[in-house]
């Protein structure tokens, strides 16, 4: 699908790569400025509040505007966004027990192995925060 010629979701990837490039925390007029494809303020703003809502940025108060920044490092940026995506459509759900038991259902052999130790890993350091 595409929306104003973009592909969906690549004008926040844009705006990802704009933010990772720069190491600092960017205003929207910055992101703009560093996009220059002729889009409108209010169109980066509006991806940057999305990403901001996603929990993909961090904003700061810089004059009377906000100035964002990358929320995780850039390459943990997709693991991040997709279990936040994750978390919330399981928060939204009635049958969360059912959700999660499917879930690890359709898992294949290797990644119900991966989360088996995902796990254990977790259960090992509550185990050492409170000792």
């Amino acid at each position: 699908m595409t929306v104003n010629g973009r592909r969906r979701g690549a004008l926040e990837q844009e705006v990802l790569s704009s933010l990772a490039a720069a190491g600092r925390p960017l205003t929207v007029a910055d992101v703009l400025a560093d996009l220059g494809h002729g889009l409108a303020y209010t169109t980066v703003l509006t991806a940057l509040t999305r990403l901001h809502a996603k929990g993909a940025l961090r904003r700061e108060p810089s004059g009377r505007a906000f100035a964002y920044s990358l929320a995780d490092d850039p390459t943990a940026m997709g693991a991040s966004i997709t279990a936040r995506r994750m978390a919330r459509l399981l928060e939204a759900g009635h049958d969360r027990a059912g959700v999660l038991a499917r879930f690890v259902a359709d898992l294949s052999p290797e990644d119900e192995r991966l989360l088996a130790g995902l796990l254990a890993d977790g259960r090992a350091r509550d185990g050492e925060l409170e000792q």
